[in-house]
């Protein structure tokens, strides 16, 4: 009829009109300006990078922050072990552990934003255009940058905290009296309780007496734990495996396994305590959780609000609109038999039209009825 085609068309037009309206909307959801990307990442962040690297560089290999010299008892068992040969000759060798420390998660990294970013549609990616419209930045490069940024941040910052509490402490390591070989003779050791205070106490090698004499918090337990959780909590946030349940698992079982054996090594050559080990482990998985949780997240896309549609005109009624004869049941009411009205059955159907409204169409009893 030509009333309701004219008013499909008129509610076509209006749909094809928020259709657009959304179109327009969507195409430039993607993009974002920023002026501060650039100078905060050259004033603030590589300023702040720089110094954790130099401050763990002077930890690492200068004397500026000497270690405590702490006391021992004469012929003390705890600190009695064999000495295990340099570092070098670890089954667990500090060459080892920084390799793979470093290669495992950039790698991992690297795979899950490709995977990410060619599984994701182009329409959806996110472009950053920097100060005015002269050059966009990639979502995969901003994305890699920042976790590799905070990763490689983190590790300093481990490395840091486990040299500070060894220069700090000054904790003896197992083997630390087969280093130190104290003439106890001459310190005038005729008692296991006796406490030896004088720094000219040993005579064995400066440098294994001063290495075995950093022992708490162990280094690589931490560096490797610091690995492992921010590997772990990376797999588990990013990758979305279809296909199977068992590969993040297996990668994140596979990471913490390393990080454990790390410890145990250390224990079984008589290079740390236990009590080093764990305070390592609670180390670097502190500083692992505390980034991913605290920092990376803050740094999550900011999700769009949904695009409400737009209200749509009600339309004026139409005069040449005619609708159909209705055939319904008749339905008994106690009301109409206390009033002697006569009733019909429910096999008995009359057609009526009742009059309503052009855009809804209800049937009320009254109409019902009147129409009896």
């Amino acid at each position: 009829m030509p009333g309701v085609s004219g008013m499909r068309t008129g509610v076509g037009g209006r749909m094809l009109g928020v259709s657009g309206i959304r179109t327009n909307i969507g195409g430039g959801s993607g993009m974002k300006k920023s002026t501060y990307i650039v100078p905060c990442f050259l004033f603030v962040e590589l300023v702040i990078m720089a110094g954790t690297v130099l401050l763990a560089y002077y930890f690492e290999y200068t004397d500026t922050f000497p270690v405590h010299v702490q006391g021992f008892f004469c012929f003390d068992k705890t600190f009695s072990k064999p000495y295990p040969g340099p570092e070098d000759e670890s089954k667990a060798p500090p060459v080892l552990v920084y390799s793979l420390v470093t290669a495992i998660p950039t790698v991992l990294i690297l795979i899950g934003e490709l995977m990410r970013f060619f599984n994701k549609s182009a329409a959806t990616q996110e472009r950053t255009i920097v100060s005015a419209d002269c050059c966009f930045f990639s979502p995969l490069l901003r994305r890699i940058v920042r976790f590799l940024g905070v990763y490689s941040f983190g590790l300093f910052t481990t490395t840091i905290f486990a040299n500070a509490g060894q220069v700090v402490t000054g904790n003896q390591t197992p083997h630390f009296l087969s280093a130190c070989r104290p003439n106890y003779t001459a310190l005038g050791c005729q008692s296991p309780v006796q406490y030896i205070t004088e720094r000219r106490a040993c005579t064995g090698n400066p440098y294994l007496i001063a290495h075995a004499r950093r022992s708490f918090p162990s280094k690589d337990s931490a560096l490797s734990m610091y690995s492992a959780i921010y590997t772990v909590m990376y797999v588990t946030n990013v990758f979305h495996t279809k296909g199977t349940r068992l590969t993040k698992p297996t990668l994140c079982l596979t990471a913490l396994s390393l990080a454990v054996l790390v410890g145990v090594v250390r224990v079984s050559e008589y290079r740390n305590h236990w009590s080093d080990v764990l305070a390592g482990y609670l180390t670097g998985g502190s500083i692992a959780a505390f980034l991913v949780t605290c920092v990376i997240n803050n740094f999550q896309q900011t999700r769009r609000p949904a695009v409400v549609p737009l209200p749509l005109r009600p339309l004026p009624p139409q005069a040449t609109l005619s609708m159909p004869a209705v055939t319904l049941p008749r339905v008994e009411s106690p009301l109409e038999k206390l009033d002697g009205v006569p009733i019909l059955r429910s096999h008995d159907h009359q057609p009526f039209l009742c009059p309503a409204p052009p855009d809804v169409l209800l049937h009320s009893r009254r109409c019902i009825s009147s129409a009896v």
